[in-house]
């Protein structure tokens, strides 16, 4: 199934596809700087947040995060699906998409530093 054939589901969706997540002060901490640098990063699009349930708040996905760090990559990415007019749950819903011709999802990709295929994926939707 591709991004666009399942974008509707994934939007309910987005808090299955994504498994574990983060509220601002654990995203801090993981990152060694404060929950306003937090609200910063996602303003500013380094990060990306939403709102997994309901009436829930805002909370980052776990995945992009590694080692002390925001995601390689992830900044200039989340740039260019916000540029081709994804929102944040939508870029998120994306991340975490499965894609068998990666394979595994964008954000496992980046993960694993393969995050050039990813990014002219992205550059394609625009």
């Amino acid at each position: 199934m591709t991004w666009q054939n399942c974008l509707m589901e994934t939007q309910t969706d987005v808090e299955q596809l994504v498994g574990r997540w983060l509220d601002w002060h654990e995203t801090g901490e993981l990152l060694g700087v404060s929950v306003s640098k937090v609200r910063q990063l996602i303003r500013e699009h380094q990060l990306a947040a939403a709102v997994p349930v309901e009436r829930g708040g805002q909370k980052v996905p776990a995945d992009l995060v590694q080692d002390g760090q925001v995601v390689k990559g992830l900044p200039g990415l989340l740039t260019v699906l916000h540029d081709a007019g994804y929102d944040d749950r939508e870029a998120i819903g994306w991340l975490f998409t499965s894609d068998e011709s990666l394979p595994g999802s964008p954000i496992q990709a980046l993960r694993e530093n393969r995050g050039a295929e990813v990014k002219r994926r992205a550059q394609a939707l625009g």
